[in-house]
């Protein structure tokens, strides 16, 4: 998970100076403010469940390098105050993890404190707060028995003094983090809308990317429990997360829980395809989802509903611009820029290709309420996830090359209003912004 930090975070703190499967004995309250863990007997079995967490908690994605050892650290995150790297989680008794005791683990998981200092929430323990006990155990089961060690060494961040001072964001912590408390379900939660809560909320922190923040940088809203902000997508790296909640326009509302599960265990589904950093989540993370998991997590979001809206909007297709353009007629203003670049994987429909190249009718990207996701697609291309359920990979071109800043917003523009797409209109302007931050030159 990569943190979009801002001067305004270390501003204020300056100023301000899935269910376990076994429940373990807690003492409350060590004198510190938290809880004591004593670990269950080491097992195979706990091992394993150590094993299937790390993949849904996505450790690998930002612990780990290609072509060096997994978990050494190292993965570059960029700030505006600089850049943080990921630390060596392996056993290494040097550099790594490897002097922990369960409790230091927890600390580090749960509230965001490694031995002596807080981390920055580039870590996102505000989520994996919610982590059982068992569940505490068996990640640190995990990693001290079956990961290799790796002694490579830890990357100091690139922060200058005095914004790489660290005691600020003890103060952030306890703001913003929630006080860290093992997963209760709501009263009356359905047990497998529970078990999807649990990921969702906890190891999967998908709220870190689709939940709006505040100017300090914390999520609005951690849980469900919090509002109808929780998972109403967010701006992140140059994209917009969407809203993966049921309800209006550019939601999962039109989406049902078999797309979902597809969704998280592919990657792609008959209504979309993952881009951007989620790309990464589901090949290091979601794919390896139990159907049983995936299911509940489906479910859970599906309770999730846009109570700013008036009742959900259904999609409804129109097939005038597939006429024209088929037609001939490309007098709207982006249909021979369509014409040209896009329609022979999307089509002049916008129905494009199941699980190959997505629908744009009715996709709820292309009608999110932000366009910036569609616009950095178009900029920077994309590429389908290599899962072990869709093993073939597809590629979409850059086309920040080939179409000037006009070009691209007439497309982007002619793509959100087509087909019964009824989202707003983007300006040459706007793309010339996004194309800076991804080529560093204007067109």
């Amino acid at each position: 998970m990569r943190w979009a930090a801002t001067l305004s975070l270390l501003a204020v703190a300056a100023a301000l100076t899935l269910l376990g499967a076994m429940a373990v004995s807690r003492i409350s309250d060590n004198g510190a403010g938290e809880d004591q863990l004593i670990p269950p007997p080491l097992s195979p079995a706990l091992v394993a469940r150590g094993a299937y967490l790390a993949k849904l908690g996505d450790c690998a994605a930002c612990h780990s390098l290609p072509g060096k050892p997994a978990f050494s650290g190292g993965l570059e995150m960029a700030t505006p105050i600089g850049a943080i790297y990921t630390t060596n989680i392996t056993p290494d008794l040097t550099y790594g993890i490897g002097e922990f005791t369960l409790e230091d683990f927890d600390r580090a998981l749960r509230f965001g404190v490694a031995r002596g200092h807080t981390l920055y929430p580039a870590m996102p323990f505000a989520s994996y707060a919610n982590t059982t006990p068992y569940d505490v155990a068996a990640l640190f089961a995990y990693f001290k028995t079956e990961v290799p060690a790796a002694a490579i060494p830890n990357r100091e961040n690139d922060i200058p003094f005095p914004l790489s001072m660290r005691w600020p964001l003890s103060f952030w912590r306890m703001m913003f983090a929630p006080r860290p408390h093992p997963f209760v379900a709501s009263p009356g939660m359905d047990e497998q809308v529970a078990q999807g809560a649990y990921f969702v909320e906890g190891l999967g922190h998908c709220g870190e990317c689709h939940t709006p923040r505040a100017l300090t940088m914390q999520v609005k809203a951690q849980t469900s429990k919090d509002g109808p902000t929780y998972l109403s997508g967010a701006v992140i790296e140059n994209y917009f997360a969407p809203s993966l909640r049921s309800g209006g326009a550019g939601t999962i509302g039109d989406w049902n829980e078999d797309d979902l599960v597809r969704f998280l265990q592919t990657g792609a589904n008959d209504r979309g395809i993952v881009f951007g950093a989620m790309r990464d989540v589901v090949v290091h993370s979601t794919q390896f989802m139990t159907d049983v998991d995936a299911l509940a997590a489906a479910r859970y979001l599906k309770t999730l509903t846009d109570e700013t809206s008036n009742g959900a909007v259904v999609f409804r297709y129109d097939n005038t611009v597939s006429e024209d353009l088929r037609a001939g007629d490309t007098t709207r203003r982006g249909a021979q820029v369509y014409l040209d670049n896009c329609a022979a994987c999307h089509r002049p429909d916008g129905r494009g290709y199941d699980r190959v190249f997505p629908e744009l009718a009715g996709n709820p990207v292309v009608r999110a309420p932000n366009p910036i996701s569609l616009t950095s697609i178009v900029l920077a291309g994309s590429r389908t996830p290599v899962t072990a359920g869709t093993p073939a990979q597809f590629t979409m071109p850059s086309f920040a090359w080939r179409l000037s800043d006009r070009e691209v917003a007439d497309v982007v523009t002619f793509i959100r209003r087509s087909w019964g797409n009824d989202a707003t209109p983007i300006s040459a302007s706007d793309v010339a912004s996004q194309r800076m931050a991804f080529t560093g030159a204007s067109k």
